[in-house]
């Protein structure tokens, strides 16, 4: 009899949730902080310096500089700058959505040491002498230029100063009014000078002891009402240098959002029609979780006050290919129970308990890439593993205990029983409970043989392999200014079918020589210029100032200094080998460290495909790329995992192997068991991948590539290479030590 009150309880919750989820996830969207390539804005490192030998950058330092940053953007109206202090002498400054990206940095990087000086460069005052915030824009009343009036604390010291130089003869009887004054500077080199660094060097003739003193110059009344801003901020305790930085256009990031999202929206609806084709009524009661995980990680997001990026768009797309992955797997583990003739309620329990543990071994084995990716990313690359990393835990949580309620409502209210077809299994392919023969394991109604031609694959991955070496060797990899140091002009021309050539006539009428110039985008209307160099604040406001009056819109500036290049390049290799390192320790608690080194080669086997594939291509690699391979190399041992995970399982259940043979046998059927998985897993993931590759942003273009090409690597490694690798190790010496499974407490892996 059907127990329709648990139907009603799962209508019920369900309701529940999509009111809730229908009624409030406009307000968590809208809460969510959007990075810098989402809305526009700039990011900057910073290196402190002191201002003198006497000086020491000290923590105290760092936070009063920090705090002078703070005030100085409050100028601008900045909503929630973001200031980190990143080790001894280094400031990271990010600040999104800034109308006029120049006036912030030139805002942010001037030191604002105001001095009073003579023309032989002795300085008379200086900012201590002006009171505090009284700095002006305003109008010479003689000819009604934009000038820039200060109030002194002490007029008198002002009298006795000016009086000092209206004494020299002419044309010394000046006072030179310097902003940033360095050791060095000499006002009479400079005063021969077009562009001269002092602000103004007005002639003195009589005592002057008035409060307001009033600083002309070559303003205009933005430049003068940005020296006020500066000024009224006050002046910095060091030196500031750049070591890195980017830019980006609001109506870059705009585009970028808009496609990225539409992309996505895609990839999840593909999945989601996916599932429920294929797994009929539990496809539909993912597609349900799915729906709430999703939002719970932007909810979970938002609380932590997290900053959404595009690569953290493409870390919860792919977070929705995990979460599909655990349905997956218990959703196999029941068509198998079922097929062998028990009843709904018996499948489904030992389904999701037989499932339960490898759920867990591949969604941990992917968090240890995820926080190694964390400690050594930078910027949207920390962002992306944030949120890959909330979405591990989330899609573990909704897909194992969200899933088992639901279904499982379902399942005890008795109206599922005798309706396989509801699970997507055939009444033919079902066989009689009391038949004990093996069922054997078939995909598409065939029994594939691996283990026997698994020297075509090991000859197939070693003549791959040499040639990406050749290819690497010959060719290298196209590094980005990441990892190369120099700067990245990225504009959109919003004009079709655009030449570089006509990109490059812009930087010749601005005395510029890029590197090189390549075409991107859907319509060819995006120029990218790389230079060798570090383009300093001035260039890039020049750069900004040109294409934007030519085209309409703001380019994308980056910079790298070598210093940044070289840690960012040591980081990445870093993360690779802390994060091997992690997962071999993890594997071989848990199973055996044969397995564990079986999986590493395998990893390492995906990522230098993709190394591999850049090179041939030529695409650009920067620090994005290596998010992708450490995401490759979570979902490739994920994919090993799951496999290595009924391998032992069967070895559990035959207890003991004596011959090649014997166990040559239990690895094929282990492969056949999970290949439906892998392949349902690698098409549900792709999808998200490859809509992200046509349709998304063009930023993350190659990241999605690299995922496309790296998730289908990890698929072939898992079937073709771990296993078998892990075969021919552990098989050859079966005669003389069979291996024999030992029930371990802790450690509950095959044992010699």
């Amino acid at each position: 009899m059907v127990k329709r009150g648990r139907i009603v309880a799962f209508f019920l919750i369900v309701l529940v949730f999509a009111a809730t989820i229908g009624t409030t996830i406009t307000g968590v969207t809208k809460d969510i902080k959007l990075g810098l390539d989402l809305q526009g804005g700039f990011e900057i490192l910073y290196e402190v310096q002191p201002i003198d030998k006497d000086q020491e950058v000290t923590t105290k330092v760092l936070e009063a500089t920090t705090e002078a940053l703070r005030e100085r953007v409050d100028v601008l109206g900045v909503s929630e700058p973001n200031f980190n202090i990143e080790g001894e002498d280094r400031i990271r400054v990010q600040l999104a959505g800034v109308d006029d990206q120049t006036e912030a940095r030139e805002l942010m990087a001037t030191s604002a040491r105001l001095s009073f000086r003579d023309v032989n460069d002795h300085e008379y005052l200086n900012g201590s002498d002006i009171k505090q915030g009284s700095a002006s824009q305003d109008f010479d009343p003689n000819n009604n230029q934009p000038i820039v009036t200060l109030t002194l604390n002490d007029p008198s010291k002002f009298g006795e100063v000016t009086e000092e130089i209206s004494e020299m003869p002419i044309p010394n009887n000046r006072l030179v009014i310097w902003m940033d004054y360095e050791e060095g500077d000499s006002y009479e080199e400079e005063v021969q000078k077009e562009d001269p660094k002092f602000i103004s060097d007005p002639g003195v003739s009589e005592r002057l002891t008035q409060a307001n003193v009033m600083i002309s110059g070559n303003f205009t009344v933005e430049s003068a009402q940005r020296l006020a801003d500066i000024l009224n901020a006050g002046s910095l305790p060091v030196n500031l240098e750049e070591k890195y930085s980017t830019s980006v256009g609001a109506q870059f990031g705009l585009q970028a959002m808009d496609k990225t999202i539409f992309a996505g929206a895609l990839g999840v609806a593909l999945i989601f029609i996916f599932m429920i084709a294929y797994y009929r009524f539990p496809g539909l009661i993912a597609t349900i979780t799915l729906s709430i995980y999703i939002y719970l990680v932007l909810l979970v997001f938002e609380l932590m006050n997290g900053v959404l990026t595009l690569p953290g768009i493409a870390a919860l797309i792919l977070g929705v290919g995990m979460a599909v992955d655990a349905n997956i797997i218990t959703y196999e583990r029941i068509k198998e129970e079922l097929k062998q003739g028990k009843t709904i309620r018996s499948a489904f329990k030992a389904g999701n308990s037989n499932s339960l543990s490898t759920i867990f071994d591949a969604n941990f084995t992917t968090l240890i890439a995820a926080t190694v990716l964390f400690i050594f990313g930078t910027s949207s690359v920390k962002g992306f593993a944030t949120l890959l990393i909330v979405s591990i835990v989330l899609s573990f949580v909704t897909a194992v205990f969200g899933s088992r309620l639901f279904l499982g409502l379902w399942v005890k209210s008795k109206f599922l029983n005798k309706r396989p077809g509801w699970f997507g299994v055939n009444k033919k392919d079902i066989k009689d409970i009391s038949d004990k023969t093996e069922l054997e394991p078939t995909v598409f109604g065939r029994k594939f043989d691996f283990v026997s031609n698994r020297k075509k694959f090991f000859s197939i991955s070693i003549i791959l392999v040499l040639a990406g070496i050749i290819c690497l060797s010959v060719f290298r990899l196209n590094l980005g200014i990441d990892f190369t140091s120099g700067s990245r002009v990225e504009i959109n021309t919003e004009v079709s079918n655009i030449t570089a050539d006509e990109i490059s006539e812009g930087f010749e009428e601005l005395e510029l020589t890029p590197k090189n110039v390549v075409i991107s985008g859907d319509d060819s209307e995006i120029g990218v210029a790389r230079f060798d160099k570090d383009l300093g604040p001035d260039t890039i406001a020049e750069i900004k100032e040109y294409f934007s009056n030519e085209y309409g819109s703001e380019p994308n500036v980056s910079t790298v200094s070598p210093v940044v290049g070289q840690e960012l390049a040591k980081n990445a290799v870093l993360a690779v080998l802390y994060a091997s390192i992690g997962i071999i320790i993890y594997v071989t608690l848990r199973f055996e460290f044969y397995f564990a080194l079986t999986a590493i080669i395998a990893l390492l086997h995906d990522a230098f495909f993709i190394l591999a594939l850049f090179s041939i291509t030529r695409l650009e690699f920067d620090i994005t790329i290596i998010a992708a391979i450490l995401t490759i190399v979570g979902y490739s041992i994920n994919d090993t995992i799951v496999t290595f995970d009924r391998i032992r399982e069967n070895l559990k259940l035959k207890k003991r192997i004596k011959s090649f043979k014997e166990l040559a046998g239990i690895i094929n059927k282990s492969l056949m068991q999970t290949l439906a998985r892998s392949i349902n897993t690698v098409i549900t993931v792709v999808f998200a991948a490859v809509m992200l590759l046509v349709f998304g942003a063009s930023s993350i273009t190659n990241f999605a590539f690299a995922l496309v090409v790296g998730l289908l690597a990890g698929t072939y490694s898992s079937l073709f290479i771990a296993a078998q690798i892990w075969l021919v190790w552990r098989g050859k010496n079966l005669k003389e030590k069979p291996i024999v499974y030992v029930e371990k407490k802790r450690n509950d892996g095959p044992q010699v």
